[in-house]
């Protein structure tokens, strides 16, 4: 038998992220497209999971659904699961004593955002309690810690003592991410106006998005806003400049919605630099459209030259120019940069390093 990596897919049936949810999904696809040859791709799941990805060639289910399952493998505790190459697109994976050397079997996982250590008041304590503890067992047991950009990886080295464990391996937008054929439709269901921002960022950091909005004459559109959080926002917006009648708050949406969103827009302007994977950037990117980030370590090195990477001061005159005579230009920048990242690549990473390993 050749050789066989086994990706974990935990939120099949209970999605507790949808970004890494769906990143799963199509990396496990990519996983498929890119074995080489005499490998295979097997997925582990939780109880009552189905799997609907093509050329999987097996599947375990567990006996625990992803609650359970994620309790017990916060205390080490894997029944079932077995060995051999287990790759985790997240920092759900079973993290116990293994032997890479006489057995094969290997674990790595994936760690999107440092939210648990950067901003753990934003984040329910059971949430940050789990995801420190999975860090700990990962620094004991992974073999590998995947982060998706270097100044990520500096970051997550000053936290844990992972040595030379940290891979850099980047996301991407989600397969097939386009505008769909009824975007203005959607545009008018969610009640947006015909001139707008999108803004990426919390109520911490949207300030200087809310004024550039103010400086150009545009409404704001706030994308995946916290259930609650429109009071706050809709204040940060009018002290900076924006009357609340022109600030759009939104929380989640569905994917064709949020291209929808993206292709109206004059710009997007991304706000948070703080230390996770900036999804919502980079399907911005995906779909041309002209992108404005405050300056950090993650923007510099994912948006890099395809968008106007600038200081928080700077954002008005950043956008004026984006969603006015560098429009055309900064469209064409960003969709040449999205071209860096692909879950087919990523894929061919992963294979990568477990051979590596």
């Amino acid at each position: 038998m050749g050789v066989r990596l086994r990706i974990v897919l935990d939120q099949l049936a209970q999605v507790a992220d949808a970004d890494q949810a769906s990143a799963a999904l199509d990396l496990a696809a990519g996983l498929v497209a890119t074995a080489p040859t005499g490998c295979g791709v097997e997925a582990i799941v939780p109880a009552g999971s189905s799997v609907d990805v093509a050329g999987i060639a097996d599947v375990r289910t567990l006996s625990l659904a992803r609650r359970e399952l994620a309790a017990s493998w916060q205390l080490g505790i894997a029944p079932g699961v077995g060995g051999g190459l287990i790759h985790s697109a997240t920092l759900m994976a079973p993290l116990v004593r293994h032997d890479r050397l006489h057995d094969n079997d290997q674990t790595t996982v994936t760690l999107w955002d440092l939210r648990a250590w950067e901003t753990a008041d934003a984040l329910p304590k059971s949430a940050v309690a789990w995801q420190r503890a999975m860090l700990r067992r990962a620094v004991k047991h992974a073999d590998a810690i995947v982060v998706p950009t270097h100044s990520f990886a500096s970051r997550l080295a000053d936290i844990a003592k992972v040595g030379e464990r940290i891979r850099v391996i980047p996301g991407a937008a989600p397969h097939g991410f386009a505008v769909p054929i009824d975007a203005a439709e959607r545009r008018a269901a969610l009640s947006l106006p015909a001139r707008y921002l999108v803004l990426l960022g919390d109520a911490s950091t949207l300030e200087p998005g809310f004024r550039a909005a103010a400086a150009v004459d545009a409404d704001a559109v706030v994308l995946d806003a916290p259930e609650g959080a429109e009071p706050r926002l809709a204040e940060t917006a009018a002290a900076a400049g924006l009357p609340e009648a022109r600030a759009h708050i939104r929380t989640a949406l569905s994917r064709a919605d949020r291209a929808a969103v993206f292709a109206g827009a004059a710009a997007v302007v991304a706000t948070d630099g703080r230390t996770s994977w900036p999804w919502r950037a980079v399907e911005a990117m995906t779909l041309g459209v002209p992108v404005v980030a405050v300056d950090s370590g993650v923007h510099r090195d994912v948006i890099a030259d395809g968008g106007a990477v600038v200081a928080a001061d700077d954002v008005p005159d950043a956008v004026e120019d984006a969603a006015g005579s560098g429009a055309r230009r900064l469209s064409v920048l960003a969709a040449d940069r999205s071209r860096a990242f692909s879950w087919m690549s990523a894929a061919e990473r992963v294979w990568g390093l477990h051979a590596d390993l």
